[in-house]
């Protein structure tokens, strides 16, 4: 991966904090990460066993976030390994969720690193399950002072997930970390959702926060229903006898198709006389 390319460093983007937002998407394939280069969505996060040289060239100008699988990865030697992977590739900064003295390890190794605070999804138990955090003063506290922790242990920046946007205002006017929301409100340094809520196939519960702006549910399912289609009518061409038919098989002329039927004659007529 060379080192020369036109995408946004990590200082780019923290010299746009308080200046502009930015945008950032979850994708889950090349297809997804190629459009949003020619969009021009600023970040997007792809998830570590996703993230392929084939990922890194359809992500084009794109900044990336690799996520780093809290709970596949155990060690810090497993982070480490998988961070430095990830760079490698050409990642531009790694999502870490794991221990704070993990997170420090990558960040003093001068790994990008980007954690998470509010609803962290991996940890939701702790927080009273899916729900928003820091709808009191305490709860709102603690999400602040973890964003103070990051940011002293050398994170670049925080997903800042389902938290009230009052709480989310105040909180990115107090702090370095550049600021992922997801449900925050408007006032976090980047507005981060997933593609599949946006293009409209989310699996499931949509999050409250979600915007749908294309329904690909429906035109999946049509187009499940054309490979259903279209499996079937080879089925049955096979079982007629209507595939392969004369266009689709290499053709032989008839004094070549003689010849060897009269060699496979003669190599006949040498075996029998072998055996006898």
């Amino acid at each position: 991966m060379g080192l020369y390319h036109k995408r946004p460093t990590v200082a780019d983007i923290r010299a746009l904090k308080g200046k502009r937002k930015l945008t950032m998407l979850y994708v889950d394939t090349p297809d997804e990460a190629a459009a949003a280069s020619e969009a021009g969505i600023d970040m997007l996060s792809i998830i570590d066993p996703a993230w392929t040289p084939e990922m890194r060239e359809a992500a084009g100008n794109c900044f990336v976030q690799v996520g780093l699988l809290y709970g596949e990865l155990v060690t810090l030697e497993d982070y480490q390994r998988a961070a430095h992977r990830a760079m490698q590739l050409g990642g531009d900064c790694v999502y870490c969720a794991s221990a704070f003295g993990t997170i420090k390890a990558l960040a003093d190794d001068g790994i990008p690193v980007v954690s998470h605070v509010g609803l962290i999804p991996s940890k939701a138990t702790w927080t009273g399950g899916f729900k928003a955090v820091g709808k009191t003063a305490d709860s709102a506290m603690e999400v602040f002072r973890h964003v103070k922790a990051l940011e002293e242990i050398g994170c670049f920046g925080a997903e800042l997930e389902v938290v009230p946007d009052r709480v989310a205002a105040e909180i990115a006017k107090r702090t370095k970390l550049v600021l992922l929301g997801m449900g925050a409100g408007p006032h976090a340094d980047a507005q981060y959702l997933f593609a599949e809520d946006v293009l409209g196939y989310t699996p499931g519960h949509k999050p409250r926060h979600a915007k749908t702006y294309r329904d690909f549910h429906s035109e999946l399912d049509r187009l499940q229903q054309e490979r259903i289609a279209a499996f079937r009518e080879f089925g049955d061409d096979v079982a007629n006898g209507a595939y392969p038919a004369s266009e689709h098989s290499v053709s032989i002329s008839d004094v070549e198709l003689e010849k060897f039927a009269d060699q496979l004659e003669s190599d006949g007529d040498e075996r029998l006389a072998t055996i006898g």
